[in-house]
């Protein structure tokens, strides 16, 4: 059944199932029925640039072009509005507690590792790193590791040069320590300074697939991705960042998501913050 609400291009109903399935199978992302014309917006600029018609064809070509044409289908779905300390609480626990305990927790080996998993386009290792160089002595070896399942974001995230609106907010002398204004055509800009870059590692991932690297993390940042996972996948989930994690570790998620039911390894010690248990 053809929807007239869809008008430019044919999209029926079992275009829409397709989508739910192929974005579940190969990338674990639940997609709800109310996402239906989300879907049709979010999609509509691959049909215009392929010049098709339907969504039935742009599907066929997604089938049978995975590796060319898969990350720009979920790039195009999935969103990546950010800002630098979105979420501002997480950051006061990093300042005003967690660090002061990894120092003294790890005060043999000058040591810290931390995972910005769904990093999107950098504002979030960012602001970690800023935070971290303001707390922790700098003979630690610090080192944060950033991934995101869009590769477009990711080059966002290392070139590190950004709009000006995404740092407002920011007091004058953080952002005169950090950041350097640009001139001319970048007037509205402002780039990260190299020594936060230096600490940070990004790196495309998709989460459903297997973990390149070895751990253990003292801290995992994974805010406002598993909203796009159903019950089962952010249980697995969950239990595979367990694993990652030290003993006494941390997994902080975003504002409207929850452990609920979805993992015991972990308990609520704040808001969203959660520490490793098993």
């Amino acid at each position: 059944m053809v929807d007239d609400t869809f008008s430019e291009f044919t999209y029926t109903e079992a275009d829409f199932r397709r989508v739910q399935k192929i974005i579940g199978e190969h990338a674990g992302i639940s997609l709800s029925d109310a996402k239906r014309s989300l879907v049709y917006n979010r999609l509509t600029k691959r049909l215009r640039l392929f010049g098709m018609s339907a969504f039935q064809q742009y599907l066929d070509y997604v089938d049978t072009h995975v590796e060319e044409e898969f990350s720009h289908f979920v790039n195009a779905i999935t969103t990546n509005l950010t800002f630098f300390f979105r979420e501002e609480h997480h950051f006061d626990f990093l300042k005003e507690s967690e660090l002061a305990r990894l120092i003294e927790r790890n005060h043999a080996t000058k040591r810290i590792r931390i995972w910005s998993a769904g990093c999107s386009t950098g504002e979030e290792p960012y602001s970690l790193a800023i935070t971290v160089k303001e707390a922790v002595p700098s003979n630690w070896d610090v080192k944060i590791l950033a991934t995101d399942l869009d590769f477009n974001v990711v080059n966002h995230g290392q070139e590190g040069v950004y709009d000006e609106r995404r740092v407002e907010g920011m007091s004058k002398e953080r952002l005169n320590r950090w950041f350097s204004r640009g001139s001319g055509e970048n007037e509205k800009k402002v780039r990260v300074k190299q020594e936060l870059q230096d600490l940070i590692t990004f790196k495309q991932l998709n989460l459903m697939h297997e973990w390149p690297m070895k751990g253990p993390f003292d801290l995992i940042f994974c805010r406002n991705v598993m909203i796009y996972f159903n019950k089962e996948t952010q249980s697995r989930l969950t239990d595979r960042y367990a694993d990652y994690l030290i003993d006494d570790g941390h997994l902080i998620i975003g504002h409207s998501e929850s452990l609920f039911k979805v993992t015991e390894r972990f308990k609520l010690i704040g808001k969203t913050i959660y520490q490793k248990i098993s």
